[in-house]
Formats: C-alpha cells, sequence, structure tokens
C-alpha cells in the first residue's frame, strides 16, 4: 500500500470484498463549476452510483494525502475554496504531496491515484485533449498520455467540445488507446451527441465493455480505456450554438494571453456566461449519465 494513501473505510471493504468502485475527480468540483452547485452535484453524482450498484470514491488531494474517497464535509471544503484549490495532473502529485497541500485531481492524477488504489472504473465529465491551436503551442493535455500508461477504464462524454476533437482523436490512435462510443457509430462532443467523427469501436452493452477489459486484464496490456457516452438526447445542446460559444470564448481568452492549465477552467467558465448557464445544465446531465453508466461497467467486471 502506497504510504501516502488514504482510502475511506467504505471503499476499502468494497475493494476487498470484489464489489464495484468507480472513482471520481475533484477538479470538477474545485475547477468545473461554480458554488453551491459544484458540490451539489458532487454529491448527486456520488448518489447516481449508489443507485446503480456501485460504490463511489472521489479523489483528491488534501494536506497532501491522497484521499480515496471524500466526506460531506471534505466535498464542502473543496466546493467552496474551488480555484484557489492547485490543479493537479502527473507531474504536480509529488510537489502537493511534499508540501502536504491541497489538490484537485485532473483526469490523469484522478486515474494514477485509482489504479493505486486498485480502481478499475472511473466516471467524470469529458477528458482533456489537444487544444485548438496546438500545432502552434504544443498544447496538450497530459490525460491523453495517461491512458498510454495506466490502466483505468474510463466513462465521458467524449473530449472537452473547446478542444480540436479530429487531432485529439488522430493522437489517441497513434498512441494505441481502446475508444469506444456507447450505444452510437458517432463520437460524442461533450455538451452535443455529434461531432461528424466515426467511432473507432462501439459498444452496446455494459457486458461487452467487461468482456474487452476482462480481456485487457489477461493479455497484461497496461493502458486505459475511454468509453465516450453521449449526453441524453434532451439535455444536448446544438453544435451551431455550443461551437459560436467557443470561437467567442477562444478569441477573448487569447486576448488574455491565457495558457497552460488555467485554460479549460476558463473557457468552461466563459461558455456557460455566454449560454445563458445553458452548458453548466448540460454538463451536469452529463456528468450523472455517466457515473450510472460507470457504475453499470463496473458491477459487470466484478461478476
Amino acid at each position: 500500500m502506497n504510504p501516502f494513501l488514504d482510502i475511506k473505510e467504505e471503499v476499502k471493504q468494497a475493494l476487498k470484498d470484489k464489489r464495484p468502485v468507480v472513482a471520481l475527480e475533484s477538479t470538477i468540483i474545485s475547477h468545473g463549476m461554480p458554488y453551491p452547485r459544484n458540490v451539489e452535484t458532487a454529491l448527486m453524482v456520488e448518489q447516481t452510483i449508489r443507485d446503480n450498484g456501485a460504490v463511489p470514491a472521489t479523489i483528491a488531494i488534501i494536506g497532501g494525502r491522497l484521499k480515496v474517497g471524500l466526506t460531506a464535509d471534505d466535498l464542502e471544503y473543496f466546493g467552496k475554496k474551488g480555484p484557489a484549490i492547485t490543479k493537479v495532473s502527473r507531474r504536480d502529485i509529488p510537489v502537493v504531496v511534499a508540501k502536504q497541500e491541497d489538490g484537485a485531481t485532473t483526469v490523469a492524477a484522478t486515474m494514477i491515484i485509482a489504479a493505486m488504489a486498485g480502481i478499475k472504473v472511473f466516471a467524470t465529465g469529458g477528458i482533456g485533449g489537444v487544444h485548438r491551436g496546438a500545432e502552434k503551442t504544443m498544447d496538450i493535455s497530459a490525460d491523453l498520455d495517461e491512458f498510454t500508461k495506466t490502466p483505468v477504464l474510463v466513462v465521458c462524454a467524449g473530449a472537452k467540445a473547446i478542444l480540436d476533437l479530429n487531432l485529439t482523436m488522430e493522437y489517441l490512435e497513434t498512441k494505441g488507446v481502446p475508444v469506444f462510443a456507447y450505444g452510437t457509430d458517432e463520437l460524442p462532443a461533450f455538451y452535443t451527441r455529434t461531432s461528424g467523427i466515426k467511432a473507432p469501436m462501439r459498444a452496446d452493452r455494459p457486458a461487452e465493455i467487461a468482456e474487452v477489459w476482462k480481456a485487457r486484464e489477461a493479455l497484461e496490456m497496461n493502458t486505459g480505456f475511454i468509453v465516450a457516452n453521449p449526453i441524453p438526447v434532451e439535455y444536448s445542446m446544438s453544435p451551431e450554438r455550443i461551437n459560436r460559444a467557443i470561437e467567442e470564448a477562444l478569441f477573448e481568452m487569447n486576448g488574455l494571453g491565457i495558457r497552460g492549465k488555467e485554460t479549460t477552467p476558463y473557457l468552461l467558465d466563459k461558455v456557460q456566461k455566454i449560454t445563458g448557464g445553458d452548458s453548466l445544465e448540460s454538463n451536469i446531465k452529463l456528468v450523472l449519465n455517466n457515473a450510472a453508466l460507470a457504475a453499470a461497467i463496473a458491477a459487470e467486471i466484478e461478476k
């Protein structure tokens, strides 16, 4: 057991009993949504996982300790402190631990800590990817590279729509990362069900995904999986509307000179404001949808 790892008793017992557990990230709480919607959403996501037969394990770093499973007070603390908490990816984990600071885990960091704890499935909103204009800035999320080295199955609504989705898929293909679209032949694009990009693979049942995951384990292939789960039809936004909002947000961001890990939180917040809060509501619904599917897949893996 990693000496910096603290696993909540409920999660520890579920892992010992080989019951399904689903990891959750903490950046979506601190950097993805405003307070108090962030805390309300975090609690709803955890409850959705319970309602679908699995145990939730929200992951974060608190006082230099890697926490697998947070209390209601921990969630409230992260929600209120918000962006003041350090956003943590792979490179930041040892620094935050050594300084005994707090850290909100991104997709990459959550995958690393989940794998340490023995958790196989992780639900999030959208993964990071290749940013628009990356041919000049080389801005590529560490999330993508993490899939090549950390064996965790991530259920998401695709890559975030603020990214260059074609280049993101090219990168994943080059790195040999399996990407499934759930119930569709087209990759979803976070706020919308369509992207115009054909999915590399399709899966229609949680058991189907679980079977492939078990084959990966038997083959000892040390890679993660991506399951791209489309946002429910009734909450999907118009591609034209969301792309206009993203273009406006990108123009303002570039004018302000915002770069690096501050890019995604800025763009998500700006798009939310441009859309009058509609993008936030869609974001919440897609996360809940992903949590339910992740719980179902985790249950099939543990059968």
